[in-house]
């Protein structure tokens, strides 16, 4: 599927089916492909900036961290930071580790008036396998999308 028209009508058929509070959940691939087509999107990553240093970054994609490390402290001022440093008319796509945490930003940025606010399914790493490994299943690594450390 490459059609970002289609893409985003199946995005935000997921949505009405589980009931989602945002515009739609997109998987990796589809939201690498909405990205390419559509330069005004934008890919949110609300991961650690740990993370993003042990685990690697998408080189696009803007950091508004949602919780803060050590502890996963709330970031009390994450809605504050995404009306400062983005357009409430682009289409933003959330991502963190595994499509948590962009879920609850996805969420929020919806409450805030973000009519395309998606999140990306799966995040970064994706799943845990058995032996609690990630990147072996799903996410943005697994698909081989473009990322660095």
């Amino acid at each position: 599927m490459n059609d970002p028209h289609e893409i985003l009508q199946l995005a935000q058929q997921r949505a009405s089916e589980k009931s989602l509070p945002y515009a739609g959940a997109v998987t990796p691939r589809e939201a690498f492909e909405i990205l390419q087509a559509n330069p005004q999107a934008l890919l949110i990553d609300v991961r650690t900036q740990a993370e993003l240093g042990l685990v690697g970054r998408v080189p696009t994609a803007l950091n508004i961290e949602w919780a803060f490390y050590p502890g996963m402290v709330p970031n009390q001022d994450f809605a504050k930071q995404l009306l400062e440093k983005v357009d409430k008319n682009q289409m933003l796509i959330f991502m963190c580790r595994t499509g948590g945490r962009s879920h609850s930003a996805a969420a929020v940025a919806a409450t805030m008036g973000f009519t395309q606010a998606y999140n990306m399914l799966e995040g970064f790493e994706g799943e845990a396998n058995t032996l609690n490994q990630r990147t072996m299943i799903n996410g943005w690594k697994h698909a081989d999308l473009p990322w660095t450390n």
